[in-house]
């Protein structure tokens, strides 16, 4: 078991007008694999740095399976991090680079040539224990660096970008690899990125971290569907926000009345945001639903492959929706056609 949970966690730098982590709360389970995402500069891997204990919290505490890790030495907590730059020797070949953390725990070197060996195999670079880091890729040099950190068979994993400095095709490759051994060992994962697909890819859960603060922690469809405020959905690609008054079970906005099917009514101020994803809205050229339907003007078509993304005026409102590209290509600007947002597609906010 390697549950961590993070407690009211504060730093500061000098200099800076703010927290660089304000009052960060989080609890992860054993065995999840964690994305914490925002831009650059948001505290991500601060938090990280703080886990392994390279930087000290002014405030707070950070606990593993219950056990606070403040006062246990950084090399004793249990955790490893990769970073950005992988951080290999570059006079030691693969095989030594992999078996470091062993040799410097005195453990006996027929032991940490079969260690090796099984991590090379595990990233999938089993004949490459020879060859020097400069003679290897970027992702070759990232494999090796996570065959590095899983050698001690850790109790946490910190990923810090760790597919950042790689090209699109290696990312991919990557991305299925790391979520591969991440569920065959079973090991509780961090990891730091600013790519939301990336975060949805990879994660059972999303922190999302803005200016220091937690502003979310759920699943990755819960960031899509229902997120907690119109920032966190514009960081997902969130394009649609409606100003509403509560009424009951409806929503009263300059579209017109709209039936809520959501949750959380009841958390719902008299005045609030709703929002729906493009993809969730659906268009026809008459009136096939009996609410949430409204008449509007298509403002502009935009073909992208396998989509095509509308603009569309209703009452001064713009919307904006995505539908696949196949079978739709007789609507085109200045079209009058029906809207219609699914009651149960539609998201309410207090923002």
């Amino acid at each position: 078991m390697s549950d961590l949970k993070i407690i009211n966690l504060v730093k500061n730098f000098q200099g800076m007008d703010r927290p660089a982590v304000n009052n960060v709360n989080l609890d992860i389970h054993s065995g999840e694999l964690v994305a914490f995402l925002g831009p650059s500069g948001c505290g991500k891997t601060t938090i990280l740095k703080m886990i392994t204990g390279l930087f000290d919290p002014d405030n707070g505490d950070i606990k593993l399976d219950n056990q606070t890790l403040l006062t246990t030495p950084t090399e004793k907590r249990g955790v490893v991090m990769v970073f950005q730059n992988y951080l290999l020797f570059p006079y030691m070949n693969v095989n030594e680079n992999v078996g470091f953390a062993l040799k410097m725990k005195g453990v006996e070197q027929s032991i940490i040539d079969t260690k090796v060996r099984e991590m090379l195999d595990l990233v999938k670079l089993p004949d490459i224990g020879l060859r020097k880091p400069k003679q290897l890729s970027g992702g070759q040099q990232q494999r090796v660096a996570l065959a590095r950190a899983l050698i001690a068979s850790p109790r946490l994993l910190l990923l810090d970008e760790p597919l950042s400095n790689l090209d699109a095709h290696l990312r991919d490759e990557m991305r299925e690899l790391i979520v591969t051994i991440q569920k065959k060992l079973n090991v509780t994962t961090i990891f730091v990125t600013h790519d939301q697909e990336e975060a949805v890819l990879l994660a059972d859960k999303i922190a999302l971290i803005f200016d220091g603060e937690l502003q979310n922690y759920t699943s990755p469809k819960n960031y899509y569907e229902r997120p907690k405020n119109t920032e966190a959905a514009k960081f997902f690609g969130g394009v649609n926000f409606i100003k509403t008054k509560k009424n009951n079970n409806q929503l009263e906005t300059e579209l017109g009345d709209l039936v809520y099917d959501g949750n959380n009514i009841d958390e719902l101020e008299i005045e609030n945001i709703i929002t729906i994803r493009p993809e969730n809205i659906k268009i026809s050229d008459k009136n096939e639903y009996d609410h949430n339907s409204f008449k509007g003007t298509i403002k502009s078509v935009i073909f992208s492959g396998t989509h095509t993304r509308y603009k569309i005026l209703i009452n001064n409102i713009q919307l904006e929706c995505s539908l696949q590209s196949v079978g739709i290509n007789n609507i085109k600007e200045k079209d009058e056609i029906y809207v219609h947002l699914p009651k149960n597609k539609i998201w309410g906010m207090n923002d």
